[in-house]
């Protein structure tokens, strides 16, 4: 139990450290959207781009882990 209890704390642990890196890079990438295509009317549709784009990434990555995950416990 108290084993399970560290494994979960540590993993909570990194995905807060992983959660703040990601928003580091967030502002960095929308600083640099913003310093190639100046502020703009239509500045709305980058951001919407920019989500999905950030959004079909990470599924892909999620999907990609799941089956990695998938593939090892079958072993």
């Amino acid at each position: 139990m108290k084993k399970e209890l560290e494994q979960r704390t540590i993993g909570y642990i990194v995905a807060a450290f992983g959660l703040v890196a990601g928003l580091a890079w967030n502002d960095a990438i929308k600083s640099l959207i913003e310093y190639l295509i100046p502020v703009s009317a239509n500045s709305i549709w980058i951001k919407f781009g920019y989500a999905a784009v950030i959004t079909a990434v990470v599924v892909l990555i999620t999907l990609y882990l799941l089956n990695l995950v998938k593939r090892d416990s079958t072993k």
